[in-house]
C-alpha cells in the first residue's frame, strides 16, 4: 500500500488472544498507533490445538509473513479415537479430519502473533476497559488500572464473552445463544503412555477424551463435552467449574475416574458453554467488533481462521479508507458477514457430533464416518466453507476502491 494513515490514528484493541494480535500486526504495518489491552497478566498458554484450512486461510498467513514459522509448529494433525465403556474402538478419525492443512497449538500461535506485533504495538497486560465514552474526536476509555486515555477507534477482539460488546452494544444475553453443551480441557501428567491425538469414551450426551501433548510426551491433555441446559456459575471460579465437570461424569468407568482426579492438580482449566454470538451490526460509531466477539462459536466454527482473515480485512479497509472509519467498518462487515456466518454454522453441530444425545445417534455417527467417502466429503466441505474472495490490500494505493483478489473460492 503506497500511503499510510496519519501517525495520530490511535487504535485500542481489547484482547490479546488471536484476533487482537493479528489485527495489531496489520495495523502497525500500515502505520497506525496501536495499543492492546488484555485482562490476563500474560499471554495465555495451553488450550486446544487450532487449525487452518483452505486457500484463504493459508494465503492470509502467507501475506502476514508467518506461514513458514507456523509450518515449523505444525503438529501434523490430531487423530481421534472413540471407544465404548469397555474400551473397544467404535470410530477412528485420521489426523487430517481435525487438523486441516495446518494444525498448531493455540498458545504457540498466540505467542508468535504477539512476537510479530510487540515491537511496534503497546501491550497492557493485567488490565481491562471499564467504560467507553464516544466524543466528537474519538473514544474516551477508562481502565481498571491505567489512567483514562482517548483513542480514535476501539476494537473488541475479546472473544465470545466480549467486554467491549457489553459496554458498547448491550448485555451478552442479547447476542450469545447457548447451544445445549459445555466443554472443558485441562492438562495432566502422561503417566499412562498415551499416544498423540486423543482417545475418548462416548456415551449418550457425553465425551471424555485424553491424549499426549504433541511437544512434551510426559504431559497430556484432557478434553470433555457434555450435554446440559444452561448452567449458572461464575466464569472466574475454577473450583465451581471443576465441580460441574465432576458432576457431569460421575459414575462413568474407563479412564474417567482418574481423569477427574487429575482436576485437583490442574494448573489451568478451560470451561465454557458451547455457544454462538450473533450481533446484528459489527460496529457502532468508532467502536467495532472482531472475531468471536462479532460472530463466534465456542468450538468447531473455524473461529481461529476466521479471526485471522477478519483481522486482515478490517486493517486493510481502515488503511484504504484514509480516516473514514464508518466506510471502513461498513465494507469490512459487508465483505465478511456471510463468510463468517457460514464458518460459524460448524459450531452448531459440534456438540451433537462429539457427544450425540442418544445411543442411536452414536451408532449413526460411527457408522457414517467409518466410510472413507463420507470423511472425504466432509473434508472437502470444510475447505469450501473457509474460502472467500478477498481484496489484496498491499497491491493497491490507499484510497483505492477497486481491490484485486486473493484466496478466491474454487
Amino acid at each position: 500500500m503506497s500511503a499510510s494513515p496519519s501517525p495520530s490514528t490511535k487504535v485500542l484493541i481489547s484482547g490479546a488472544s488471536i484476533a487482537g494480535p493479528a489485527l495489531a500486526h496489520w495495523l502497525v504495518r500500515y502505520g497506525f498507533e496501536v495499543t492492546v489491552v488484555e485482562l490476563a497478566p500474560a499471554l495465555r498458554g495451553g488450550g486446544q490445538n487450532v487449525d487452518f484450512r483452505g486457500p484463504t486461510h493459508l494465503t492470509v498467513l502467507e501475506r502476514m509473513g508467518v506461514l513458514e514459522e507456523l509450518r515449523a509448529l505444525d503438529t501434523g494433525g490430531s487423530p481421534m479415537t472413540f471407544v465404548d465403556a469397555d474400551g473397544r474402538q467404535r470410530l477412528h478419525l485420521p489426523a487430517e479430519f481435525a487438523g486441516g492443512e495446518l494444525e498448531v497449538p493455540r498458545g504457540e500461535l498466540a505467542q508468535l502473533l504477539h512476537r510479530h506485533s510487540a515491537a511496534r504495538a503497546e501491550y497492557l497486560f493485567g488490565d481491562s476497559i471499564t467504560a467507553l465514552e464516544e466524543t466528537p474526536s474519538g473514544v474516551r476509555v477508562s481502565f481498571r488500572g491505567a489512567a483514562p486515555r482517548e483513542f480514535d477507534l476501539v476494537i473488541g477482539a475479546d472473544g465470545l464473552h466480549s467486554n467491549v460488546r457489553r459496554l458498547a452494544f448491550g448485555p451478552e444475553s442479547r447476542f450469545v445463544r447457548h447451544l445445549g453443551y459445555y466443554a472443558a480441557t485441562w492438562g495432566l501428567p502422561n503417566d499412562g503412555g498415551l499416544p498423540v491425538g486423543s482417545v475418548g469414551l462416548n456415551v449418550p450426551g457425553r465425551l471424555m477424551s485424553v491424549g499426549a501433548d504433541h511437544r512434551d510426551p510426559t504431559r497430556a491433555g484432557a478434553f470433555c463435552v457434555f450435554a446440559s441446559p444452561e448452567l449458572r456459575y461464575d466464569r472466574h471460579d475454577p473450583e465451581r467449574q471443576k465441580a460441574l465437570v465432576r458432576a457431569a461424569y460421575a459414575g462413568l468407568g474407563w479412564r474417567v475416574p482418574r481423569l477427574l482426579e487429575s482436576l485437583d492438580a490442574a494448573p489451568e482449566l478451560y470451561f465454557d458453554s458451547i455457544s454462538r454470538a450473533d450481533v446484528p451490526a459489527w460496529s457502532a460509531g468508532r467502536i467495532a467488533l472482531l472475531g468471536d466477539a462479532a460472530c463466534g462459536a465456542t468450538i468447531g466454527g473455524m473461529g481461529t481462521g476466521t479471526a485471522v482473515v477478519a483481522a486482515y480485512v478490517l486493517a486493510g479497509e481502515l488503511a484504504l479508507a484514509r480516516g473514514d472509519h464508518r466506510a471502513a467498518f461498513a465494507r469490512y462487515e459487508r465483505l465478511l458477514r456471510g463468510y463468517a456466518r457460514g464458518c460459524q454454522k460448524g459450531g452448531d453441530r459440534t456438540g451433537p457430533f462429539l457427544a450425540p444425545r442418544t445411543a442411536a445417534g452414536l451408532r449413526f455417527r460411527n457408522g457414517l464416518l467409518s466410510r472413507r467417502w463420507a470423511l472425504d466429503r466432509m473434508l472437502e466441505l470444510g475447505k469450501h466453507v473457509t474460502s472467500v474472495e478477498l481484496p489484496d490490500y498491499e497491491a493497491q494505493p490507499a484510497g483505492s476502491r477497486a481491490p484485486g483478489r486473493v484466496g478466491a473460492a474454487g
